[in-house]
């Protein structure tokens, strides 16, 4: 009965802030459609220099949506989203990068030193050509807007829009680097668990079931053995060179991020023209998983601009 009554606020608790949103109308049917057992999706691989990249793809003639997991995950993470932007019309493409979920990399033995470990930008290019795909619209959450930066940098030519959510961008100057170390203690902080760090206590007092379906996909998202070394950047990823970002951006956070509260998303913000800001109330570094509804429409009203 605690629980259902729990259940219950969340929902009236999310309705309310859709209304004040303008949303209302599209919270039951975002409800039913994120049920994650509602997508069906094609599993396959893509050969790129030195890797074979495990994808997820909807299908389907709509715009091509490119989603980028966390640090934390892999493209088993988007099982809120999936169902949903391809009920919108949306082709929607999940991959693991080098290192995470089910992509696997050559031995060392077999492949040029040139494509080890690659970038996950060029691994990107790689399955968009592969599937033929010109334009696409990116999604990075976290470490995977790192991704989405770089690659709108390095192929702007190939990024219709952009979303940035709950990241730090992989941004190098010398001051938000200090700005980094106050706001997240060093090495206390990544001592923590990572369900402490990337969920919002919010949503870990609401939600243990949810908070626990995130830590099982977190545990499983790296493959078995010693980690993989990090995937350079193409870029050297600094503010200034952020203002050459042309494509439509944009930007989201939780207001409970410990890694990208809203005054570090008002940096980005100043630096990236035209972008708009989006800051979803009670989430923590993981709104696409603590605050899906609201997370989903945000970008869906976004992607239907552009």
């Amino acid at each position: 009965m605690l629980l259902r009554s729990r259940q219950r606020r969340n929902w009236r608790w999310a309705f309310t802030a859709w209304a004040a949103l303008g949303l209302g109308a599209f919270f039951s049917a975002t409800l039913s459609a994120q049920t994650p057992a509602s997508a069906v999706v094609r599993e396959a691989y893509a050969t790129v220099p030195g890797a074979r990249i495990f994808y997820r793809d909807s299908g389907g003639n709509g715009a091509p949506v490119i989603l980028l997991h966390a640090a934390t995950g892999s493209s088993r993470v988007w099982e809120y989203q999936i169902p949903v932007f391809a009920a919108a019309g949306y082709r929607v493409i999940a991959f693991d990068r080098r290192g995470w979920g089910r992509t696997t990399i050559n031995s060392a033995e077999s492949q040029p030193a040139s494509s080890q470990p690659g970038t996950a930008a060029d691994d990107l290019l790689g399955l968009l050509d592969q599937l033929g795909l010109d334009r696409v619209h990116v999604a990075g959450t976290a470490a995977g807007a790192f991704v989405a930066l770089d690659f709108a940098l390095s192929y702007p030519q190939r990024v219709r829009s952009l979303v940035i959510a709950n990241s730090i961008g992989g941004v190098q100057d010398a001051d938000f680097l200090e700005l980094g170390r106050r706001i997240r203690p060093q090495p206390q902080f990544d001592a923590l668990p990572p369900e402490f760090r990337e969920l919002g206590p919010s949503y870990r007092a609401g939600n243990a079931a949810g908070t626990q379906r995130w830590v099982d996909l977190e545990k499983m998202s790296r493959p078995p053995g010693p980690p993989t070394p990090p995937q350079p950047l193409r870029n050297r990823i600094t503010f200034a060179l952020l203002e050459a970002i042309q494509a439509p951006t944009l930007l989201l956070t939780g207001d409970a991020d410990l890694y990208a509260p809203p005054p570090v998303l008002e940096l980005f913000a100043a630096r990236i023209k035209g972008s708009q800001v989006s800051i979803v109330p009670e989430a923590g570094h993981s709104t696409y998983w603590e605050q899906p509804e609201i997370f989903n429409r945000a970008v869906l009203n976004f992607l239907g601009k552009h």
